[in-house]
């Protein structure tokens, strides 16, 4: 593992350096991307480099849009994501495929959480990532579903990987208890369009194995 700075955030590189290997990019919510790494090879996926992004700035910088807090005493999200991709595409992906000396086979964008909404927002905003995983991605967040059935893709996913918990539909808040509705639906659009795509459900919620879950999702894309 090697690791470097820029910008504020902290990208650390896994794996197989050279150019027959993709690169997948993981947005972390703390810096969970050794335990992601682990996890790949427990499952031996097949070989790749993993770049973990951390110290982001989660509300703001993996929401599409302006979002009220879905908690009184939380706060909202602040519409960062298109900043955050610029300075993703233009400077921390350059940086990364310098630090591995090879221009990857192909770039995939992974993502948990926010960071997996995040991850499809982005294939409509940048052609660079052949392939998405969002790993219970956060598709109840408001106005998505339209976003995503009113607009192209810049060019289509070779493949989309999608997962929830079965129990993260039966969550209080009614924001956040859209979600399994909301993602299924989205499959099916994406099915509709032909995309190689999968819908898987985990056991447990939204919280339970994480690192596991996505990097179920990372070995899936990865096969395809």
């Amino acid at each position: 593992m090697t690791s470097f700075e820029l910008e504020g955030k902290k990208i650390s590189i896994f794996g197989s350096k050279n150019e027959s290997s993709p690169l997948v990019i993981l947005n972390t919510y703390g810096d969970e991307g050794q335990a992601v790494w682990n996890e790949c090879q427990k499952l031996n996926c097949p070989p790749f480099c993993l770049a973990a992004i951390s110290n982001l700035d989660w509300n703001n910088e993996l929401s599409p849009w302006e979002s009220p807090a879905l908690y009184k005493n939380d706060g909202g999200f602040f519409g960062g994501a298109d900043s955050y991709l610029s300075l993703l595409t233009e400077k921390i992906i350059p940086a990364v495929c310098d630090s591995m000396g090879a221009k990857p086979s192909y770039l995939a964008l992974a993502g948990y959480s926010l960071a997996g909404l995040f991850a499809i927002y982005a294939a409509y905003k940048t052609d660079i990532f052949s392939r998405i995983l969002s790993a219970s991605g956060s598709l109840w967040f408001p106005g998505f579903e339209e976003y995503v059935k009113s607009h192209n893709f810049i060019k289509k996913p070779d493949s989309i990987y999608l997962s929830l918990g079965d129990t993260e539909a039966k969550a209080k808040n009614k924001v956040l208890s859209t979600v399994q509705n909301k993602t299924e639906s989205i499959f099916e659009l994406y099915k509709s369009l032909e995309i190689p795509a999968v819908f898987e459900l985990n056991k447990g919620n939204h919280f339970t194995d994480a690192a596991l879950r996505t990097a179920k999702g990372i070995k899936w894309i990865l096969e395809q």
